[in-house]
C-alpha cells in the first residue's frame, strides 16, 4: 500500500452526499458518520450561524422573528455558498478525531447530472474551504449505481432513478458513462410544498414545512393502497385565525400529490424514448432501479410500473446509495476517473 492507502483506510477518504434535504457522509472503516438535515439556523440580525443540522431543523417553523432556519441548498445545488461552507466545516469538525485526520480528508461529492460548470465550481471551492482537499464530483445516479453495486463500467445497460430532496434523477448508465440523462427539479420538497397547497386551498387549514413531511411519510401515496390510511392534521384555519384539526385521508394526500408525480412519471417516459434500442433490452430484462429518499413514497414504484410496463424496484436503503458510491470512487480514483464530473485538482 501507498503513503495516501494506509491514510484513506482509517478513513481520511469521505463520500458525501451534499443533499437538498440531507447531507451524509461516509468513510472506510468507519461506515456513515454524518446523516443530518442540510440545514442551517441563523440570526438575521447579525448573521451568525446558531444550529447546523439536525438541531436547526427542529428551529424550522418555530422561530423568533430574529432566527431563520434555512436550506443553503435548493434543487440539489447551492443556494447560499456562505452557508454550505460553514454546514460542512461543522460536519467535517465533527468527524475529526485522533490522529487519522493529521491530513486533510480528500472527498468525492455526489451532486445533480444537471449541475453547471459554475455550480461545480462553487461546490468544490465550499468543500476545500471547509477544509477538504483533492474535492471531486459525480453525478448522483452514477454514485447512486456504483454504491448498489451496479457493474457500471460493463457494456450492459442499467437504468436508475434517484429521488432527492430537491431533484429527480433518471439515467440509463452503460460503459462508465450516462448514455441517457434527465435531470428534474422535483423532489421531497415539492411533495411537501404541494400538499401544504392543497390543504390551504381545500380546508383554509395552513400548515408548516415540518407538518407536510410528516403527512407526506404517514399516508402519501402515488398508488391506490389496499387500504387506504388516515391521520389527523393540526395547523392554523386562515378564515378563524385559529388552531384546527382535520383528519385527512390518503386518497387526498395522493391527489395532492399527483402534479410533482406525473413530473417523474413523465421524466422516466422521456429517458426510455431516449435510450438506445440495445440498452433497452437490457432495461427489458433488468428492470428500473429507485433510490434516494424520496423513492420511499409509498406506491411510487408500482405508479411507474403502471406506466412503463417494466419492472420497478426499489433498492436497499435507498438514502445512503450515493454517499456509499461516492466513497467507493474516491477509495479508487484511478478505476473511475472517467466517471467524474469534475476536480479540484488531476486524479493522482
Amino acid at each position: 500500500m501507498g503513503f495516501w492507502s494506509n491514510f484513506t483506510f482509517f478513513g481520511t477518504a469521505l463520500g458525501i452526499d451534499l443533499g437538498t434535504a440531507n447531507t451524509l457522509i461516509y468513510a472506510k472503516g468507519r461506515g456513515l458518520l454524518i446523516d443530518e438535515p442540510s440545514v442551517v439556523a441563523i440570526d438575521r440580525s447579525n448573521g451568525e450561524v446558531l444550529e447546523i443540522g439536525s438541531d436547526a431543523k427542529l428551529m424550522l417553523g418555530r422561530t423568533p422573528g430574529k432566527i431563520s432556519a434555512v436550506r443553503p441548498m435548493k434543487d440539489g445545488v447551492i443556494a447560499d455558498v456562505d452557508l454550505v461552507e460553514d454546514m460542512l466545516k461543522h460536519f467535517v469538525k465533527k468527524i475529526q478525531r485522533g490522529p487519522t485526520f493529521s491530513l486533510k480528508p480528500r472527498a468525492v461529492i455526489g451532486v445533480p447530472s444537471g449541475i453547471t460548470k459554475a455550480e461545480q465550481r462553487s461546490v468544490i471551492d465550499s468543500a476545500e474551504k471547509a477544509g477538504l482537499t483533492d474535492v471531486h464530483l459525480i453525478a448522483e445516479p452514477m454514485a447512486a449505481a456504483i454504491g448498489m453495486g451496479i457493474p457500471v463500467l460493463e457494456s450492459s445497460g442499467n437504468m436508475i432513478i434517484d429521488i432527492g430532496g430537491g431533484t429527480a434523477e433518471i439515467a440509463v448508465i452503460s460503459l462508465g458513462g450516462m448514455v441517457c440523462d434527465i435531470s428534474e427539479k422535483v423532489g421531497g420538497d415539492e411533495f411537501d410544498a404541494s400538499i401544504v397547497e392543497y390543504l390551504k386551498k381545500t380546508y383554509n387549514l395552513l400548515v408548516g414545512e415540518s407538518t407536510a413531511e410528516q403527512v407526506k411519510k404517514e399516508i402519501g401515496s402515488a398508488f391506490p393502497l389496499e387500504e387506504e390510511l388516515e391521520m389527523d392534521v393540526r395547523g392554523r384555519d386562515l378564515v378563524a385565525g385559529i388552531p384546527k384539526t382535520l383528519r385527512i385521508s390518503s386518497v387526498e394526500i395522493r391527489e395532492a400529490l399527483n402534479t410533482p408525480v406525473e413530473k417523474i412519471v413523465k421524466a422516466v417516459r422521456n429517458a426510455l424514448e431516449q435510450t438506445p434500442a440495445e440498452l433497452s433490452a437490457d432495461i427489458l430484462d433488468k428492470g428500473i432501479i429507485m433510490t434516494g429518499g424520496s423513492s420511499l413514497l409509498r406506491g411510487l414504484d408500482e405508479r411507474i410500473r403502471e406506466d412503463t410496463n417494466l419492472p420497478v424496484s426499489v433498492t436497499d436503503d435507498p438514502m445512503t446509495c450515493v454517499a456509499r458510491g461516492a466513497l467507493i470512487v474516491v477509495e479508487n480514483l484511478e478505476t473511475y476517473r472517467h466517471v467524474l464530473l469534475n476536480s479540484s485538482r488531476n486524479v493522482r
